[in-house]
């Protein structure tokens, strides 16, 4: 099967009996019409997603991408997701497409159509853009004040900052003005100078000699990719923590990485035009361990 490729969903209740939900699902022409014009996906961003790389047939961290699903589901007070279902959809996908390469993989649940009776849900599978370069490189990076206190999310759920919903328009707009100022990338700040993530990754720092990662919360989400570097990283002996981090302490780095599903690894090599130390043998390793993941 060639891609891309888009299987859509008949959303079934988390406590449905399990079975193998192949009458639950469909494949559609990619290039054909597949939601109506009522989807409130489209009009609202009303939904939630998730990506998984999926590495020479391997879909990667699937478990924690489902989870991390549900709970942005529950945020969003959309129905359960039936996680066999979605498991099955999964499975059913990989097994269409090239096992040769990497591939993105794109869950998405929204609310469906205004008083709709059900939820919509789809799966889309395209090739992943080559990241080669940009593991091995580095880039370059600007902070952002997200205009928000530190424990906003706390004080204010119905924000749903720690959902990982469809609505990223400030997310794209964070990454277009990253360009303009001359970077490739965007780290988020609260208004307060303390660090968040990045507008589509988890930061990691490394600092006296422990690997970092901002406490994930209301305001965080729990990096997927991140888990499995800092999994990789106690294997192999390292310190790592889950911690408050200032913007002054992420200046004062040893070093400092973006991590996310698809791009993985990437070190920053200029943080707001000041250049940071580069460790290219660890980002080599840790990408290395990154894509020889086979769950």
């Amino acid at each position: 099967m060639t891609l891309p490729f888009t299987l859509l969903l008949d959303p079934v209740s988390a406590d449905a009996p399990q079975t193998d939900f192949g009458d639950t699902f469909h494949e559609v022409d990619s290039s054909a019409p597949a939601l109506r014009v009522g989807e409130l996906s489209a009009q609202r961003g009303d939904g939630v997603f998730e990506t998984i790389g999926v590495v020479n047939g391997h879909p990667q961290a699937v478990g924690p991408h489902l989870a991390r699903l549900a709970n942005s589901a529950s945020i969003c007070e959309l129905p359960e997701p039936n996680t066999a279902q979605w498991q099955a959809a999964i499975a059913h996908v990989v097994d269409r497409v090239p096992h040769e390469g990497e591939i993105v993989l794109k869950l998405v649940y929204s609310r469906g159509v205004d008083s709709g009776p059900a939820p919509t849900a789809w799966l889309h599978a395209t090739a992943a853009p080559d990241f080669a370069a940009v593991r091995a490189g580095g880039i370059r990076a600007v902070t952002l004040d997200r205009g928000y206190p530190h424990g906003v999310a706390e004080q204010a759920p119905w924000l749903l900052m720690g959902a990982k919903t469809l609505s990223y328009a400030v997310n794209m707009a964070a990454l277009r003005e990253a360009r303009r100022r001359g970077a490739d990338d965007a780290i988020f700040l609260t208004h307060d100078g303390f660090v968040l993530e990045g507008p589509t990754s988890t930061v990691v720092l490394r600092t006296g000699g422990v690997y970092v990662s901002p406490v994930p919360s209301g305001a965080i989400l729990h990096g997927t990719t991140q888990q499995s570097a800092f999994e990789h990283l106690r294997a192999a002996g390292e310190r790592t923590e889950y911690r408050d981090v200032s913007v002054a302490e992420l200046r004062a780095a040893d070093a400092v990485w973006l991590l996310s599903s698809l791009r993985l690894a990437a070190q920053i090599t200029e943080l707001d035009g000041r250049p940071l130390p580069v460790e290219r043998e660890r980002t080599r390793a840790l990408n290395a361990a990154l894509l020889a993941r086979t769950v």
